[in-house]
């Protein structure tokens, strides 16, 4: 039976701890869905290789969030298969069928407590506080901050050969006329991916580049299907003249 509590505890402290780190991730500017899915791979040592885990890594902090997660993982993970061996080990039928059935409650009950949102915002509250406290990390709410939800969004634009955007400089496509502004570019180069991060005005769009960029929803899904020519410029000046209308209108709003 003591093997048996010890093994949902360490379950237990798995799931705390994984939150944790979670919301510590998060706290650095991680999306909470990203944060949550790279806490529970270093906790596991699954390591998925990929862009968001290579994201992670290269910041300082997160990096060394991940390495605690790791290595409280791996002693984690070794603890709960040892206590599990221990729970079965030299019982009979009977004490191993108990034995089953108490761990499979024990399981279900620490899945509901994984679950719920009543504790998910009661640990939310506890850790964030205690990160605040005895860390200099801060929590950004970005989706607030970008008035993502409000006709605001962050769209990636994969650039295909007939799009308007191909083989023109950022400067000539006076896109911030649409309310548009580039946060970074995705180029291959060679057999891997290069960033361009908050590109110049002399940069140029080349086919099969992926931009990142923000402002409002609808301009954004518009530029992501503008084919080059007469028409693609046609649509470009109508944005243009709906931003227009659309920043005196916010200006009246405001009262300037």
């Amino acid at each position: 039976m003591i093997a048996l509590l010890s093994l949902l505890l360490v379950i237990l402290f798995s799931i705390i701890f994984t939150r944790i780190g979670a919301i510590a991730l998060e706290m650095t500017g991680i999306s909470r869905d990203v944060a949550q899915f790279q806490a529970q791979s270093a906790y596991t040592g699954v390591g998925f290789t990929t862009s968001e885990s290579e994201y992670v890594v290269s910041h300082p902090v997160r990096r060394k969030i991940i390495r605690i997660l790791m290595f409280v993982g791996s002693a984690g993970i070794a603890s709960a298969i040892a206590m599990l061996f221990l729970t079965f080990a030299g019982n009979t039928q009977e004490e191993a069928l108990w034995n089953f059935i108490y761990l499979s409650i024990g399981i279900l009950l620490l899945y509901l407590f994984g679950r719920s949102k009543l504790v998910d915002r009661a640990l939310r509250y506890l850790i964030q506080g205690a990160l605040k406290r005895f860390t200099k990390l801060r929590v950004y709410d970005y989706e607030l901050l970008l008035g993502i939800g409000r006709g605001y969004a962050i769209g990636e634009i994969h650039v295909k050969e007939n799009s308007w955007l191909v083989n023109r400089y950022l400067r000539d496509l006076r896109l911030n006329d649409e309310g548009v502004l580039v946060l970074g570019i995705e180029r291959r180069k060679g057999d891997k991916m290069i960033y361009i991060g908050a590109p110049r005005g002399d940069t140029k769009i080349l086919a099969g580049d992926n931009i990142i960029c923000y402002g409002p929803e609808e301009v954004i899904e518009n530029l992501s299907h503008r084919i080059k020519g007469k028409i693609g410029d046609l649509e470009h000046e109508k944005e243009a003249r709906r931003e227009k209308e659309r920043e005196m209108l916010e200006r009246m709003e405001a009262g300037e």
